[in-house]
């Protein structure tokens, strides 16, 4: 959502730029530490954005290279992923992050779901006027993408807000249309004296893609070979011209708790000790259709269909969280047991395929987790973990434990270091799954996959870093026939990232480089080893009175070849490929500005493509955008 500055929770940062967002002062001041006063009492810190995990950052006006990479459909910097030609279409990856796995196995069809919005990926606002921001960006083509915001405070306790982001593009090749939409409404609400807070969120979410299959063998030479005849995208044939999916989602989350004990040291004014219970609610449903009018092409075999729909996947969780906050100032940190009781189902309807072996097409499963936070700061010191074991032998029993230290020297750097541990069910879509076509028909029962991830990062106005370093067993994969396979042995996964940006007078240079070893597991994890992104732009403000601030420039990106995974669009899904290396160069160009609270993007992407090899690949039969010129703005409103 929006561009963030983070202040980890319950820490305290000093900042040294202020933004005014009255129509006189309207930029950042970042030579005087003073704030800027709105309206009365009204400051830039008031208006607040709050994570699911109560870190709190403010609504940022500025401009910065970071905003332009961050400037894409996702509104995340993607340096790790690969995007297909078209907006909000699927990614490849180029990288993998394992610090942050969920708690229970997921649905899958996980193509499907890079621009699915998780219950940590909702925010909540705290704002002291209406606040509105509009986010635009063109298509392919034809089509656009809108992401608009709407919050307000009913009163200092009381906020809502209303968000939904649709996109639609048309895309250059046949039968690449994309259309999708995702809703947000939240709330939040503290009582008076705080003895009682609530939040919750609402999102239903809707993405329906069509499906070409990528291009033919003779297509695929007429693009290489750079056929004069097929410049016009369009003219090129597809493996699939009446195919589509649709991947649904809706989801209720409620999250209270009431403070049952609150006693106050009177001499020197401090809590001496809180004692909360909470109560989370989760209801989501998830489905998942592949569609084919016609099921004559031979890219997924043989057919023996009962009827239109090829894939009616579903999944309904209900998760219920009960537990006990202990907090005191006296005591070493915050401390929350919890209890959680979950229902999990997965499957169809009935059964798809006649010639199936299958003799349950739906996979039901009941659960209770015990778990345990545990926060603190110690002078210089932030310390988190979260652990949550599931017992028993049933596809949601697992385990979970992270455990996080940061170390903070005033504005000068943070590092930080991290450990986690899981154990859990693959998703279910590769235990289950079922299909009109016959190889597509599977039934599996598979060990947990463990994890075991430890990283460390720093960042500091001299170099930012981290290093990551990953070993799985029982890593889950689709082959090259894209069933699943559980890989016998172990996987070992080196990430190595750093940044480093140089500045003269107005111009500046942005480095990141990332390299990748995979010391054991190569044959099917695959990642390239190198990933490089350099970014030379000028930035400077322009006409009487500063009244525009510009960044002009290009990046440069380059990966090493590698056998990227193939996309399966009936899975909607990555599988192993050996035939095709894929690795190139691009340079984008980009002019931005800021006009007051108006940033305004112009982007032209691959703008060597008209004259370099035709080497450009997402995926295997999937090129890569050709030229492709994008405007596009994020506009505030502060009533």
């Amino acid at each position: 959502m929006h561009s963030q500055r983070k202040l980890g929770a319950g820490a305290k940062r000093e900042q040294t730029t202020r933004i005014g967002l009255n129509g006189k002062v309207d930029t950042l001041n970042t030579k005087s530490s003073t704030k800027v006063i709105l309206s009365g009492k009204t400051k830039w810190t008031d208006y607040k954005i709050i994570s699911h995990n109560s870190d709190t950052t403010y609504i940022d006006t500025t401009l910065t290279l970071q905003k332009e990479y961050k400037f894409n459909y996702l509104r995340t910097d993607n340096f790790e992923l690969l995007p297909f030609h078209n907006q909000g279409q699927t990614f490849n990856n180029l990288g993998y992050s394992y610090n942050n796995i969920l708690r229970l196995p997921d649905f899958g069809f996980s193509a499907k779901q890079v621009s699915y919005l998780e219950v940590d990926d909702i925010n909540y606002f705290e704002v002291p006027t209406t606040t509105t921001e509009i986010m635009y960006r063109t298509g392919l083509q034809q089509g656009q993408v809108v992401d608009a915001l709407f919050t307000l405070n009913f009163s200092k306790r009381l906020n809502v807000s209303l968000s939904y982001k649709g996109l639609r593009s048309l895309g250059a090749y046949r039968n690449a249309l994309v259309s999708n939409g995702n809703f947000r409404g939240t709330f939040n609400y503290t009582s008076k004296n705080k003895q009682y807070e609530v939040r919750g969120h609402l999102a239903t979410q809707d993405f329906y893609h069509q499906e070409n299959g990528g291009l033919t063998p003779s297509s695929l030479d007429s693009f290489i070979n750079e056929d004069p005849n097929y410049e016009q995208r369009s003219r090129l044939d597809v493996n699939l011209n009446d195919a589509f999916s649709q991947f649904d989602a809706s989801r209720l989350y409620i999250e209270h708790s009431y403070k049952l004990l609150a006693k106050r040291d009177t001499l020197t004014e401090k809590d001496f000790s809180n004692l909360k219970i909470g109560h989370v609610l989760t209801n989501e449903n998830k489905s998942y259709d592949f569609n084919q009018t016609t099921a004559t092409t031979s890219i997924f075999g043989d057919t023996n269909g009962t009827g239109a729909s090829d894939n009616n996947a579903q999944s309904k969780l209900t998760n219920n969280e009960f537990n006990l906050e202990f907090n005191s100032k006296y005591v070493l940190g915050q401390v929350k047991a919890k209890v959680h009781f979950t229902d999990y189902s997965y499957g169809y309807d009935t059964i798809l395929n006649t010639t199936s072996v299958i003799n349950n097409y739906q996979l039901k499963s009941t659960a209770v987790s015990f778990g345990a936070d545990w926060n603190a700061k110690i002078k210089n010191f932030n310390l988190n973990a979260d652990a949550s074991v599931t017992p028993g032998s049933g596809i949601l029993s697992g385990n979970y434990i992270k455990g996080t230290a940061v170390y903070k020297k005033d504005s000068l750097f943070a590092i930080k270091g991290s450990v986690l541990l899981s154990s859990k069910s693959p998703n279910f879509n590769m235990l289950l799954h079922q299909s009109s076509y016959d190889n597509y028909n599977w039934q599996n029962q598979y060990s947990n996959i463990n994890t075991r991830n430890l990283e460390f990062s720093i960042a500091s106005k001299w170099l930012n870093g981290s290093l990551h370093f990953t070993n799985i067993d029982n890593y889950t994969y689709f082959n090259k026939q894209s069933r699943p396979t559980q890989f016998e042995d172990q996987i070992a996964y080196l990430k190595v990232k750093v940044n480093k940006e140089f500045k003269f007078w107005k111009f500046a240079l942005d480095n990141t480089l990332m390299y990748q070893n995979i010391s054991s597991g190569s044959s099917v994890f695959r990642v390239p080893e190198l990933v490089t992104r350099n970014t030379f732009y000028y930035a400077d403000n322009w006409f009487k009175g500063d009244a525009m601030f510009v960044n002009i420039g290009f990046t440069f990106k380059y990966f090493t070849a590698y056998n990227a995974n193939a996309y399966n669009p009936l899975l909607a899904e990555f599988r192993l490929q050996d035939e095709e290396t894929i690795g190139f160069p691009t340079f984008d160009v980009f002019f931005n500005a800021r006009v007051r609270r108006t940033r305004l993007y112009l982007k032209v992407d691959n703008v060597t493509s008209g004259f370099t090899k035709k080497n450009y690949f997402s995926a295997p039969n999937y090129p890569y955008r050709d030229f492709t010129v994008r405007f596009g703005l994020v506009w505030n409103w502060f009533i």
